[in-house]
């Protein structure tokens, strides 16, 4: 029997943890300075309770870290002082340099470190998040077992550690932003009246702009024309009273390609083109 520490049972970690039990793994929690929220979801759950964190690292084999982003590096280092050398499996949706970062520190200590990223929702009987997961072989085949068969679909990256962190910003940048967008996008339409016929467009796709890679190229060869009219987005948006950051912003990464204009480029020319410097 393996046993697990989560660090914290938020939504996702207590879900998370939860499906971890069914492989018969022991699941301890820390309540020390949690909210009742948090203490009521462990509960609920029936995740075992730890005095403080010096125990959890004394009597679990994995420690697993889904926090707020902002607080990753204080909680691994919180670990680090306690000299882990289990596998700690950092989950959180933070950024590769921060990842070796956290990665160094622990491993300083003797600790294994797993870069791992949940995509989806909390996991439940109709909810299967994907939990990806890179760095060393042994450890991440050890993870993975922890959630066999269960609601939390293990998916081992290739290449080392930041791959997982990678993969969650990436997806994050676009899919968090285009909730964002939506909702700018709605309330401009709602100030004059049009929301009802926005919906209808938006309702004619079938699929997602993330899916849709072939249309990237034509992005790129159409940016000298759409530039200028995100910028007139933008300011619609001023005029609104509305956050017109992101149109703005959009326009500016579209300047990156104002150089392509009408060209046939491929998908990885479009894409290179972004690491270089917008024309003046």
């Amino acid at each position: 029997m393996t046993t697990l520490g989560i660090l914290h049972p938020g939504s996702m970690g207590a879900a998370v943890a939860a499906q971890a039990k069914r492989t018969g793994t022991e699941v301890f929690w820390c309540p020390d300075g949690r909210s009742e929220a948090t203490r009521e979801r462990a509960r609920r759950y029936g995740l075992g309770e730890v005095r403080d964190l010096a125990e959890m690292v004394r009597c679990c084999e994995v420690i697993l870290s889904l926090c707020p982003p902002a607080n990753a590096e204080e909680v691994a280092a919180a670990v680090a002082a306690e000299s882990f050398a289990g596998i700690y499996v950092d989950g959180n949706a933070i950024s590769p340099a921060r990842m070796e970062r956290i990665s160094t520190a622990l491993a300083s200590h003797g600790a294994t470190v797993v870069d791992g990223s949940v995509i989806g929702s909390p996991p439940s009987e109709v909810k299967t998040p994907r939990l990806y997961l890179s760095g060393p072989d042994d450890a991440l085949a050890d993870v993975a077992l922890l959630f066999e068969g269960t609601a939390v679909v293990p998916h081992v990256l290739e290449g080392g550690s930041g791959k997982a962190s990678a993969l969650k910003l990436a997806y994050t940048s676009y899919q968090k932003s285009s909730r964002v967008l939506a909702a700018v996008a709605y309330a401009l339409a709602d100030d004059h009246g049009v929301g009802a016929e926005l919906l209808a467009i938006a309702q004619g796709r079938s699929t997602s702009y993330l899916a849709e890679t072939a249309y990237i190229p034509k992005v790129a060869a159409r940016s000298w024309r759409w530039a200028p009219e995100m910028r007139e987005a933008a300011d619609a948006l001023d005029e609104a009273g509305l956050p017109s950051d992101l149109a703005a912003a959009s326009a500016l990464v579209m300047e990156h390609w104002v150089g392509s204009r009408d060209e046939k480029l491929n998908l990885g020319e479009a894409l290179a083109q972004l690491h270089a410097a917008p024309e003046s």
